[in-house]
């Protein structure tokens, strides 16, 4: 619990990640309100020691929804504190699944308009991709206010991995190990990701993280 590790490339004290904190949408109050009591603390106190900050929620969708209206003051065009001071420049990502299929979809759709991935603009998928995570009922980040009032700014689609990106995950989980890899090896961790749709399996189902966890099959 916490607010987890700093992020690299920033500063130490500016950046954090926070880890399981705040997530088990379902939980009683009971079970996790100690932990977000330290996770607001330290978010207040990362902006007090920093003019810019960064911080960063993995699986969003699971963030309990009492911690999500906590963090909407933080996420309001005029954050609260002492005025004087002028208020902390933070910035705040949050990383989910919602809205996956519909990104899905506009992309099979638009290769098989016969056009290149590589034209496809975050702007137009950004309207299909906040309405889609709105409009879920998976979790309470979709009814949470911070979509609803639109506090967040963006919503930056992440395109899915075809073979050849899932290749160049393997090769990357390789390298960053410093181990030895062969093009057959390569095609080998391919061929073991699940791909989708079931008619034409263009895309693979899961991310990177799942294509580095598998390269151990492969060591000589």
């Amino acid at each position: 619990p916490g607010a987890g590790p700093p992020l690299p490339g920033l500063s130490c004290a500016c950046s954090r990640k926070p880890g399981r904190a705040g997530r088990c949408a379902q939980a009683p109050r009971s079970s996790w309100h100690p932990v977000q009591e330290q996770l607001m603390a330290q978010i207040r106190e990362t902006q007090q020691r920093c003019r810019q900050t960064l911080f960063i929620f993995d699986e969003a969708e699971k963030l309990h929804p009492e911690l999500l209206e906590l963090l909407g003051p933080h996420l309001e065009r005029r954050a609260p504190g002492d005025a004087r001071a002028g208020p902390p420049r933070s910035i705040f990502v949050f990383l989910s699944n919602l809205g996956g299929n519909v990104i899905n979809e506009l992309v099979l759709e638009w290769l098989q308009a016969g056009r290149a991935r590589e034209e496809i603009t975050a702007e137009q998928l950004e309207p299909q991709l906040r309405a889609e995570v709105a409009a879920s009922t998976d979790s309470g980040f979709g009814a949470s206010r911070l979509v609803k009032e639109n506090l967040i700014d963006a919503f930056v689609p992440f395109l899915p991995l075809e073979f050849g990106h899932v290749r160049l995950c393997a090769r990357d989980a390789f390298l960053s190990q410093g181990l030895a890899y062969t093009e057959e090896a390569l095609d080998s961790i391919a061929r073991l990701m699940v791909y989708v749709p079931k008619e034409g399996q263009r895309f693979s189902a899961q991310g990177c993280k799942s294509v580095s966890q598998r390269i151990h099959y492969f060591l000589p």
